[in-house]
């Protein structure tokens, strides 16, 4: 697909406003190809009450059921290497947005009960992923309490930053005590590649002579609106991806952790990825491809061609759903009991079974009922449109 960037300095390719409909019309026409979408065998688990269901492998058989797919698990096919067949699961846990203990110990709460769920697991998850914003002010306090909290559990654990995490000392902390990204490895059949989506903002900072606190506060509000379109991978990892992929199966399962969203969500919220275009252009043909996220806080599934993403919940506090653009396939949580400070909030978990060839991922929400079972339930009913929409330089 040919179309007409400019490149900022970072080397990534952008688009101007006059360009960003043809642009994405583009996109839609390549990616949203006829007959294809993310593999259809998914089934469905609750967490407390238990639900189970499949769904049809076209939009008019999803379309019979209004709000859905109701998406609290998923199913996704995947390959199993030569041997004996094995079942393995994995936990996520991410958005802490720990403060020190003195401040603020709620949230360090739930970042332990989180951790105290995942040790019970039985058997023990193969690794834990921990999905970025572990602090809140980035303050090496915050993320030594943080390692301390995930460095109770006996497992392997991989990590991918926040931007929370990142800009008091530009990653120094993070980097040092939990590596740096991106990174893949491969584990019984499965291919996982952990992506750095909050590094790579242009510097807004240095003209405007902020302090490392100033920088930080600006790229802790929700929508950074100093630091503009941050979220992003940048060329070095768009190459990394594609390097990383090319020795891959087009028909073998992969997994991309980030922490924001791979695809345009909501972008004045910066739910989302500035060159996500490109990400998309580097995956298109693979047919079993999943992004799980963090960031948005929310219960979140979206389909782009064959790439199924999976927004996953917080620790902290959960966010309510953007005013619009929320996309198509989504079955939102309920609306959330503000009295109570562990409604809405929880972590992951997400299990291979090689007898059936599916995984299921399942939220692991502190409470009973998690979906709405309509729109005003969950507060995204006064929304203009269940699609995804134009971002505002592109309306």
């Amino acid at each position: 697909m040919s179309l007409d960037h400019h490149h900022d300095e970072h080397g990534d390719k952008l688009l101007g406003s006059d360009d960003f409909q043809q642009a994405r019309r583009e996109m839609r026409r390549v990616l949203w190809r006829p007959g294809l979408r993310a593999d259809t065998q998914v089934s469905i688990t609750r967490r407390i009450f238990i639900h189970r269901a499949l769904l049809g492998g076209t939009a008019a058989a999803a379309a019979t059921a209004g709000w859905l797919p109701r998406i609290n698990t998923m199913d996704m096919a995947f390959a199993q290497e030569a041997g004996p067949p094995s079942t393995f699961r994995f936990a996520w846990i991410s958005d802490t947005h720990l403060y020190p203990k003195e401040v603020n110990t709620r949230f360090v709460e739930k970042a332990v009960r989180a951790v105290n769920d995942v040790k019970a697991m039985d058997p023990p998850p193969d690794f834990l992923i921990f999905g970025g914003d572990l602090a809140q002010l980035g303050d090496p306090v915050e993320l030594k309490l943080g390692a301390e909290i995930i460095n109770e559990l006996d497992v392997r654990k991989v990590f991918i930053p926040g931007e929370h995490d990142w800009y008091l000392d530009m990653g120094k902390t993070w980097n040092e005590l939990f590596g740096t990204s991106p990174w893949t490895f491969d584990h019984k059949g499965v291919r996982f590649i952990g992506l750095d989506t909050v590094s790579r903002a242009m510097d807004f900072w240095t003209a405007r002579n902020m302090t490392p606190t100033e920088r930080m506060a600006a790229m802790a509000t929700l929508d950074g609106a100093l630091g503009g379109a941050w979220a992003g991978l940048g060329r070095e990892q768009l190459d990394f991806l594609d390097r990383t992929l090319s020795d891959w199966g087009t028909d073998r399962p992969v997994v991309i952790f980030s922490h924001n969203p791979l695809y345009e969500y909501y972008p004045p919220w910066n739910f989302w990825v500035r060159d996500w275009r490109e990400v998309h252009e580097i995956v298109k043909p693979y047919t079993k491809i999943t992004n799980i996220h963090g960031h948005t806080h929310q219960v979140l599934y979206n389909e782009i061609g064959a790439m199924r993403s999976i927004g996953m919940l917080a620790t902290s506090w959960p966010w309510p759903y953007a005013p619009e653009g929320v996309p198509k396939l989504t079955r939102p949580m309920l609306r959330v009991d503000p009295g109570d400070p562990f409604d809405g909030v929880g972590w992951g978990q997400i299990t291979f079974n090689a007898d059936n060839q599916h995984v299921e991922h399942e939220y692991m929400m502190w409470r009973k009922d998690i979906l709405a079972t309509s729109q005003v339930d969950s507060g995204t009913g006064d929304n203009p449109t269940t699609f995804l929409s134009p971002r505002p330089d592109g309306r």
